[in-house]
């Protein structure tokens, strides 16, 4: 069976900064692509806020650029996926798609998260045309336009407000008759004159011809009232939340209760001596490349440390 020194499993920014940092301290890093191959930036169009790329960049580009550099410092790139682990005796195992098993002396854990879709198949139609599920990432293309927010937590109510200040017009979507976000995000989104909150509304679909132009909505849905309408917007942002890759750590690692693996607070550290977490699967707060990079740094070089000590 193979003993890898450094295995990462994920090649989104945090597994392949890892990769980088990890192959020039000579770690011998070997990298599992997983489900998708260069995290969730090779779905997104253009990325204007990550440092070092001032007239902006498309995201598979940078994917590629990153996979380049990790490969440049002797990472070893490879297309599996993690199907199991068993971290409950030494030495600890993961098993691949392949059927094939390695051991290994570190684990940065680098698999990711994916937003929470309604479901529609306009969703996957619209994907880089109108549809995304990061404000912050993608907001900035929408100035003076008109877009919509699914979603009645804090965090669609945190996105609605940031989108009114770019956006002329911004409707959040809400399925019940009310917010479940907190009091204070409440009453900034209601004292918000650019956001129009439609309660008791359903997605049914999108609509467009080169791009999204508008929504079909059912209102009151299942009642004596309900209703459908369109509304016209150019843009379309799911907020009803992440959920991490982080199914086979089940039992294994300790998770929250939204299944994001816990660390060691402002650490990539787990529970686990030389097992670390990295970038969205142990963030369920920034959901930044640039966060996500960040913490495949420090993980990184916490596989450096931890193998050193061994030697010691």
């Amino acid at each position: 069976m193979e003993n890898i020194k450094c295995l990462i499993l994920g090649a989104g920014p945090a597994g392949y900064t890892a990769a980088i940092y990890a192959g020039r301290a000579g770690l011998q890093p070997v990298v599992c692509e997983g489900l998708q191959p260069g995290g969730l930036l090779t779905m997104t169009t253009e990325v204007e806020n990550f440092p070092g790329y001032p007239d902006g960049v498309q995201g598979p580009d940078m994917m590629e650029d990153m996979r380049r550099q990790a490969e440049r410092f002797g990472a070893d790139i490879r297309p599996r996926i993690a199907t199991k682990v068993d971290f409950s005796s030494t030495p600890r195992t993961v098993t691949f798609d392949d059927n094939t098993q390695a051991t290994f002396t570190t684990l940065i854990i680098a698999t990711g998260a994916g937003a929470k879709y309604l479901g529609l198949s306009d969703e996957e139609k619209y994907r880089g045309m109108g549809v995304s599920a990061c404000a912050t990432c993608d907001g900035f293309f929408y100035r003076k336009k008109t877009v919509a927010v699914v979603g009645g937590g804090d965090t669609a109510c945190e996105e609605a407000t940031y989108l009114a200040g770019l956006a002329a017009q911004v409707y959040l979507i809400v399925r019940k008759p009310f917010l479940r976000a907190s009091k204070a995000m409440q009453d900034r989104v209601f004292a918000n004159e650019k956001i129009k909150v439609l309660f008791e509304t359903n997605v049914t679909g999108l609509f467009g011809e080169n791009g999204v132009e508008g929504a079909h909505l059912v209102h009151k849905k299942g009642t004596a009232d309900e209703h459908t309408s369109d509304i016209a917007i150019d843009g379309f942002f799911l907020a009803i939340g992440h959920k991490p890759n982080s199914d086979i750590f089940v039992g294994q690692l300790p998770l929250d209760e939204a299944g994001y693996i816990k660390t060691h607070a402002g650490t990539p550290l787990t529970d686990l001596p030389g097992i670390f977490a990295a970038g969205d699967v142990a963030d369920p707060h920034y959901k930044q490349a640039i966060t996500a990079a960040a913490s495949g740094c420090k993980a990184a070089i916490e596989a450096e440390r931890y193998i050193a000590s061994l030697a010691d």
